[in-house]
Order: C-alpha cells, then structure tokens, then sequence
C-alpha cells in the first residue's frame, strides 16, 4: 500500500513554490509508493496538482513531516539550487536514495478553465493585450531585497510606450506605488496572481515569490517564443547565484565583487534597524548607502542595469 504522508510547512508563498517541486520529484522518482497531502499557509499554490491526495489530519496511517531545507546552510560552499533543497530533505526522512529535480522550476497546475479566463489586466482595460509584472518592495522583515521605487519607476519610464506595467504586491507589505502603471496592489489573491503570471509576457522583482512563480507558472501559448517567460531578478549580493536563479533569467547579482559577499551571499535581513523587535534588526547589512537607504551591493545594480536587462528581451 502506498504510505500515507501529510507535508506541513509554514513559510513564506516563494518557500512554498519549491516545496511543490519537491512533491512532483517524489512522484517521479517512486511512482505509487506514496500519498500526499499538505499543510502550508498558501492552498491555492497546490490547485490542480495531480500529486495531492485529501488526507484526514487523524489518519492514522500517514505520517506528518514539518519541511524544511537545512540544504541551504551549505549553499554558500556547494552548488545546490533552492530546487533541489526539499527532495534532499524528503530523501533523508523517508530514506530514499534521492529526490532529485526532474525539472528546473515548482510545479503550478492551471486547470484548463482557468487558461481559458481573460486576465484581470485585459478586464481593466477591455483589450488582451501583453503586459509584464513588476514588483517594487517587499517584506518589512528582509529590507536588504528591496531595490527602491525611484529606480523602479525610471526603468516603468524608459519602457512605457513599448509595453504596459501591471504592480503587484501583498496588502500590509511595503510596495510603494509607481506612476504609469495598472495598479493591483492588493487586489489578487494567491490564485489570482498564479493566473496574472500566467497571461504576463515577463516580469521585473527583486528575489521574492514572483520570480518562482516566473518560472514555475506555465506559459500561455500565444506568448511564445520564449519559451520560458522572461524575468529580470534584481539581486544584489545576499543569497549565492546558484542557489535562487534560474538559467533563463536575468538575474543581476553582486556576488564576488564586495567584501561582504565576495565567498557567497550574506544572508542579512535588512538595511537599517526599524526598532519593531523582531530578529531581522540583528541582522543588518555591513554596508549600507546611506544616499539610497539600499545595501551597497543592490545600490551598484543602476537604472541602466536593469533597463539593458529587459531589452535583452524585446530584442
């Protein structure tokens, strides 16, 4: 009989994307051997999975797993990617010989209704016409990823009569409005935002949830070639390359080229203390520009950066 398992997992929506990779490479890797279900703050990632099976919390035979990924203690002398971090968990608590990656992205299902849904984009300005996503901020908790809303809003600029901008962002998160853009801060629910990924040509964040969702998210047919969905990540220094991009990305990082991060990311959580006790102010950026309010490592990644990135793109 197939054994029974419930995976728990708190963490953040992005923490959650690779988790469904992992539950897709456990199928593959032992077809039949196990049931899934899950646990985690964000159902709607799992709709249409073909690789969740409803179990009863007081089953009594399945066995519950809290997921975690020590794997990423090790990302800064190893090369391992965000991808491969839940499968080598599974492997070890259920003694497998692996879990590896079958594919280089999570695993978001969109049934056939759903693609056949005009976007919330086109229901706003009554034409279905191609758009990139942008993100401009984040959590309060990792300051140190946000990239600012001046030099965002001069790369919406650059680009406004070639394309349309649709913001997006997390109600109660700090997401500074832009000008010229369709504003949907707020206004998609996690579903929502899967089906916004899917009818959106690219998409410009900084290392947060969108740029999973950017790979993970199928392409809408009639938006190819690419074939994968274009996304320019504005990194900076604090998480190794290796282990948050994915290979058709632009990701711009500056891992190497200061001292802080010149053997790997830092990991630091923000900028400047924002005196609210949570942990994140003990973990604060050695070297912050003060001009900017940015990390140096971020404040080095220009306007001009990130406009050549996207053009990349339109060529």
């Amino acid at each position: 009989m197939p054994k029974k398992l419930i995976l728990h997992n708190r963490q953040s929506p992005g923490d959650v994307v690779m988790l469904t990779a992992a539950v897709r490479d456990l199928h593959a890797h032992y077809p039949g051997d196990f049931l899934t279900d899950v646990r985690t703050p964000c159902p709607h990632l799992w709709e249409n999975s073909p690789y969740i099976t409803k179990i009863s919390d007081d089953d009594p035979d399945a066995e519950s797993i809290v997921c975690e990924y020590p794997l990423v203690h090790r990302s800064n002398q190893e090369p391992w990617h965000f991808v491969h971090a839940y499968g080598d968990f599974l492997a070890e608590k259920l003694a497998l010989p692996h879990v590896r990656p079958t594919a280089f992205r999570g695993d978001i299902h969109l049934s056939e209704e759903e693609r056949g849904w005009i976007s919330q984009v086109h229901e706003a300005v009554g034409a279905d016409e191609p758009f990139w996503i942008v993100v401009s901020g984040g959590k309060r908790d990792f300051t140190a990823k946000w990239w600012g809303p001046a030099r965002t809003q001069a790369v919406v600029d650059h680009f406004k009569k070639r394309m349309r901008f649709v913001q997006v962002g997390e109600a109660g998160h700090h997401h500074p409005p832009l000008n010229g853009v369709l504003d949907l801060r707020g206004q998609t629910d996690m579903r929502q935002l899967v089906r916004l990924v899917y009818h959106s040509a690219g998409i410009i964040c900084p290392v947060t949830l969108l740029m999973h969702l950017a790979a993970a998210v199928p392409m809408r047919p009639d938006r190819c070639p690419p074939k994968n969905r274009p996304a320019v990540v504005i990194a900076g220094g604090r998480e190794p390359p290796h282990w948050e991009a994915y290979p058709h990305h632009q990701y711009l990082h500056s891992v190497g080229t200061l001292p802080c991060c010149d053997d790997g990311g830092c990991w630091k959580s923000r900028v400047f203390p924002l005196g609210d006790g949570e942990p994140s102010d003990q973990s604060l950026c050695v070297d912050p520009v003060v001009e900017s309010g940015l990390p140096r490592c971020l404040h080095e990644i220009t306007t001009e950066d990130v406009i050549r990135a996207v053009g990349r793109y339109l060529r």
